[in-house]
C-alpha cells in the first residue's frame, strides 16, 4: 500500500481530478486524439503529438493525486517529448499513480472540435486510453461536442478536450455486488 493511502485516516478515500487541455489547428499537421489519428486537413500543433484529450486525463489524473500537472513532468522545452505520442504520458501518469497508492476508478472526458465529426472514432479512442491506463474501455466515457460557430473551437482553430478522473487508493475493496477494478 502507498504511503498517501496509509496515512489518509479519516479522509475521504474517492478523489477527483478536472483537466483542461486546447491546442491551435494548423495545416499540415496530424490530428490525433485519444491516440486515435483523424483524418483532416488540420491538426492539432503541440511539443508532442498535440493530443488534447490524453493531455487533458493526465492532467486530471495528475491533479487528483495532488502530483502536480502535465507540465511538470512533460515540459515542452524537453526533447525527450518531442512528437512523442501522448499514450506514452498516460502510460508514465499511470504508473505515478501506482506509485502514489492510487488507481483509476472512472474517467469522463469531452472534446470539443467544429470538424471533422468524432462520434465513429471514439470507441477506438476508449480502447487506446483504457490499455495506455491499464483500466477497461468500460471506466472512460469520451463525448465530442462542437462549438456551435462559437470561439476559436467553433471557428474550427483550435481543439478543446475537458476530462474529470475519479481515483481510489489501491486498497479499496468494493462491496461484492460490484466488479472488482
Amino acid at each position: 500500500m502507498g504511503e498517501k493511502t496509509q496515512n489518509m485516516g479519516s479522509r475521504c478515500l474517492h478523489r477527483i481530478g478536472f483537466g483542461n487541455d486546447v491546442h491551435r489547428l494548423a495545416s499540415g499537421r496530424k490530428l490525433i486524439l485519444g491516440g486515435v489519428r483523424i483524418p483532416f486537413e488540420k491538426g492539432s500543433v503541440g511539443h508532442s503529438d498535440g493530443d488534447a484529450l490524453a493531455h487533458a486525463v493526465c492532467d486530471a489524473i495528475l491533479g487528483a493525486a495532488t502530483l502536480g500537472d502535465i507540465g511538470q513532468h512533460f515540459p515542452d522545452s524537453s526533447p525527450q517529448w518531442h512528437n512523442v505520442s501522448s499514450l506514452l504520458f498516460l502510460h508514465h501518469t499511470r504508473e505515478l499513480l501506482d506509485r502514489a497508492g492510487y488507481r483509476i476508478a472512472n474517467v469522463d472526458s469531452t472534446i470539443s472540435l467544429e470538424r471533422p465529426r468524432l462520434a465513429p472514432y471514439i470507441p477506438r479512442m476508449r480502447k487506446k486510453l483504457a490499455k495506455a491506463l491499464g483500466i477497461h474501455a468500460d471506466q472512460i466515457s469520451v463525448k465530442a461536442k462542437t462549438g456551435e460557430g462559437v470561439d476559436a473551437v467553433g471557428e474550427n482553430a483550435a481543439v478543446r478536450a475537458d476530462a474529470v478522473v475519479l481515483i481510489e487508493p489501491l486498497a479499496f475493496k468494493k462491496s461484492s455486488g460490484n466488479r472488482r477494478i
